[in-house]
């Protein structure tokens, strides 16, 4: 769905006139403002199969802090496999990469630890590997990278529709304060229904990452 048609189908929600283009006027810019901070809300909710995606890096010798091209300050690791060494990195704590680096003698070899360190001078996802590496290890990262706001009428949106116009909707309501017709709080109701509803669906495309606990 494009970004006007998700503009449009929050004002019709509103009882409000379709726009021609998403900065018609003020309030559709509005409006335009809301669907992007709903996108941020449903983005962040779960890790969603259509922002999931790949990158290789190649390391170098003694260098151990590389950028996640393309992946913003929001992009979360959520696998690496060293495909050179065929194994998979696990996570460590910032404070246990400085005890390796600054407290002790840091061992060099294949990467089998990772942890987030800041970002670039792009603001890409910088991350720390360890053991340094002696060498040129392939690097598969398995990424959820968060999509940029919406910005121009055709910009489409990867994530499921339903919840995002749901939680602009809300977000909307609670901003004008309305009290007719269905309250802001089940505005909210509603959204979250088709939020966990979208989750579903997804996760059933990832059962090896759905927990369930037995007393």
């Amino acid at each position: 769905m494009t970004y006007l048609n998700l503009v449009n189908n929050v004002l019709r929600r509103l009882r409000e006139d379709e726009v021609t283009t998403v900065a018609s006027n003020t309030y559709s810019k509005m409006v335009s403002d809301f669907i992007n901070d709903a996108k941020e809300l449903v983005e962040t909710a779960w890790d969603w199969s259509a922002l999931r995606q790949t990158l290789t890096i190649s390391t170098v010798a003694d260098d151990y802090t590389y950028s996640l091209t393309g992946s913003g300050d929001k992009g979360k690791v959520f696998r690496i496999i060293n495909d050179t060494s065929n194994c998979e990195l696990q996570y460590q704590t910032q404070a246990w990469f400085d005890n390796e680096f600054f407290v002790n003698n840091p061992t060099s070899g294949a990467p089998k630890y990772f942890t987030y360190n800041g970002v670039d001078a792009n603001g890409d996802t910088q991350i720390d590997v360890y053991p340094k590496p002696d060498g040129v290890y392939s690097l598969k990262v398995k990424i959820v990278n968060r999509n940029v706001a919406l910005a121009s009428d055709s910009d489409t949106l990867a994530i499921p529709s339903q919840p995002v116009i749901h939680m602009a909707v809300a977000l909307l309501a609670r901003e004008r304060g309305e009290t007719g017709g269905t309250s802001t709080p089940e505005y909210f109701a509603i959204a979250d229904r088709y939020l966990s509803d979208a989750i579903a669906m997804d996760a059933q495309k990832h059962p090896e990452e759905t927990i369930f606990y037995t007393p």
